[in-house]
């Protein structure tokens, strides 16, 4: 069981012990947002029965979780959230936001293979009020964000290929694992953002 707690914009919330120290020198609402991202993880860890923790980041800028917790966060403009699960049921989980808006040209072929670009054109031209390039690169994050703090291997954008479906799913692989998936998720438009969420499930486990 995930759980997901977002926000559509900054609350009154208190850092923890060490929070402070990761913002020093930001600009206030850097500070809102870092504050207001971790209150929400703090949800959720207590609707899975942890006790509310600082979150601190490691040397890598992963997010540390306690014993027993995989998750991760994300924020863009006007949006905020946290998703976490049980290690026992995932072995890393990853979300990301951006504002449903189409990417710049010239970011294509940085963050798109050219198989990607082909099966994207395929998809706007049958559902043309989706931003298809902005899924893609939301899933790819994603998928990075739950292959990273298991794997600790740095990945390119190009070195993960994102399947979408219209279905809201998606399947990330990468090039050496000979098209086994690292990670399966969803997608989904809501009040302006698309937001996905990739998982990596347990060895030995169901996707």
């Amino acid at each position: 069981m995930s759980v997901l707690v977002e926000a559509f914009g900054d609350v009154d919330a208190m850092p923890y012990r060490g929070e402070e120290a990761q913002v020093l020198g930001a600009r206030a609402d850097r500070r809102r947002e870092h504050a207001t991202v971790r209150a929400c993880a703090r949800r959720a860890l207590i609707s899975l029965g942890h006790t509310p923790a600082p979150i601190l980041t490691d040397a890598d800028g992963a997010p540390q979780w306690p014993t027993g917790v995989v998750g991760s966060l994300t924020h863009c403009d006007g949006y905020r959230a946290a998703i976490l699960a049980p290690t026992a049921e995932l072995a890393g989980l990853g979300i990301d936001a951006e504002p449903h808006a189409g990417l710049d040209a010239e970011l294509w072929e940085h963050i798109l293979g050219a198989d990607e670009r082909l099966e994207l054109t395929a998809l706007a031209a049958v559902h043309d009020d989706v931003h298809w390039d902005r899924i893609a690169f939301c899933a790819k994050e994603a998928a990075y964000k739950a292959w990273f703090p298991h794997t600790r291997r740095w990945l390119d954008f190009t070195d993960v290929r994102s399947s979408l479906r219209p279905d809201g799913t998606f399947v990330a692989t990468t090039p050496d694992q000979e098209g086994t998936p690292i990670a399966r998720g969803r997608w989904e438009i809501r009040r302006g953002f698309v937001v996905a969420v990739a998982a990596l499930p347990r060895v030995g486990g169901s996707s």
